[in-house]
C-alpha cells in the first residue's frame, strides 16, 4: 500500500474518492544496462543499452572499433558497416539480435549520404523493416557519419 502524506490522504477523502480503490504505485528505479566488451565503451554517462521489460533501448552508436576504442572514419558507408556491428553486438548481449529491432534512429552528417547509408542499412534488415526516422544532425561527435540508436524487443 502507498502511504500518502496526511495532507493528501485528507484531499482525497475529501473528494469522496474511495481510498481502497487507489492503485499502488511502485517505481522502480533500477535501471538493467547491458554491457559489453563486444561493442564500444560509453564515452560519457550512460549505458550501451537499458533494458525495461520486453524492451531494449540501444544508446547512439557509432564506427568507434570495441577493441582498440578508436574511430574508424571512413566514407558513410563502411562507418554504417561498422556502427551496425556494434548495435548487434549489444543486442546480442541483451539477448536480442537485430532481427526483433521495432525503430532505429539514424542521425547523418550529411542529409546527402542518405542513399549511401541507406544501401548498407538495408543488408542489416529483412522486410518487414523496421520503423525508422533519417535525420541530417549536422555536427556529430568525433566527426562521424553516421549515429544509429534502435529499440528492439527480447524474443519470447
Amino acid at each position: 500500500m502507498v502511504n500518502f502524506s496526511p495532507v493528501y490522504s485528507l484531499a482525497i477523502a475529501a473528494s469522496g474518492f474511495p481510498v481502497q480503490h487507489l492503485e499502488t504505485i511502485e517505481e522502480d528505479h533500477m535501471r538493467n544496462a547491458i554491457i559489453t566488451e563486444k561493442a564500444p565503451k560509453p564515452v560519457g554517462p550512460y549505458s550501451q543499452a537499458v533494458i525495461e521489460g520486453d524492451l531494449i533501448f540501444v544508446a547512439g552508436q557509432g564506427c568507434i572499433n570495441p577493441l582498440t576504442g578508436t574511430l574508424e572514419l571512413g566514407d558513410v558507408r563502411s562507418e554504417t558497416k561498422r556502427t551496425f556491428e556494434n548495435v548487434r553486438s549489444i543486442l546480442q548481449a541483451a539477448g536480442s539480435s537485430l532481427d526483433h529491432v521495432m525503430k532505429c534512429n539514424v542521425y547523418l552528417r550529411d542529409i546527402n549520404d542518405f542513399a549511401a547509408m541507406n544501401e548498407v542499412y538495408e543488408t542489416f534488415f529483412a522486410p518487414p523493416f523496421p520503423a525508422r526516422t533519417t535525420i541530417q544532425a549536422g555536427a556529430l561527435p568525433g566527426g562521424i557519419a553516421v549515429e544509429i540508436e534502435c529499440i528492439a524487443k527480447k524474443p519470447r
